[in-house]
């Protein structure tokens, strides 16, 4: 990548690139090699000018990874004015748009959970936790009890979705609507698993798989 001119900015506006920058270079590299020099350089700024701001390596991963996340979570929003299971359609379309637009930085992010450093591990289990959310929510509204054992299937589910997207998202020819349709259908699968009887309406899963 070019070393870009320094230009003088307000420190949140310089700030706001140094991170911008690292997360960019998430589509090279993994987070483990994202280095201090590298982003003072992209910026036309000292190194000393990046610890200023993010204390040391560890705390410029932690804002990279949580301004990942927040595109992440931003560009798979759910839409709360449609019906639940149209809106976990639209939220898992939306979803495997961004994986396959952003690959590199979704395979980062996901994967960051190997990271050292518990900061950069919390903001990604921040995420599944969200994850977590929105498919619970679908479910309830779709009158599945509210059960320990739900919100455990619903939590394996996001792991296991993680995984389909690195799968079939990156680096994949795999249709965007067939890998929807099965992470849809997996939803229901483990919902069977956890709450046997109810899975019939929900996207099609048999009771007893």
């Amino acid at each position: 990548m070019a070393t870009a001119r320094r230009t003088r900015l307000r420190p949140e506006e310089r700030r706001n690139q140094l991170v911008a920058l690292g997360v960019a270079t998430l589509a090279d590299r993994p987070l483990a090699e994202v280095t201090v020099e590298e982003i003072a350089a992209e910026a036309g700024v000292s190194t000393g000018l990046v610890y200023y701001y993010f204390g040391s390596k560890n705390g410029l991963h932690h804002e990279i990874v949580r301004r990942a996340r927040d595109s992440m979570l931003h560009a798979s929003e759910p839409h709360l004015d449609l019906p639940p299971a149209e809106r976990l359609t639209s939220t898992l379309t939306r979803l495997v748009a961004y994986v396959r637009e952003h690959g590199p930085t979704f395979y980062s992010l996901v994967r960051g959970d190997a990271s050292g450093d518990e900061e950069v591990r919390a903001v990604i289990e921040d995420a599944r936790r969200e994850q977590t959310e929105r498919a619970l929510a679908v479910l309830l509204e779709l009158g599945v009890p509210d059960t320990e054992l739900l919100r455990i299937a619903a939590r394996s589910w996001v792991a296991l979705a993680e995984q389909a997207l690195v799968d079939g998202g990156i680096n994949s020819d795999l249709a965007a609507e067939d890998l929807v349709g099965y992470l849809e259908r997996s939803l229901g699968g483990v919902v069977a698993a956890a709450v046997p009887g109810v899975s019939e309406r929900l996207f099609g899963v048999p009771a007893k798989l």
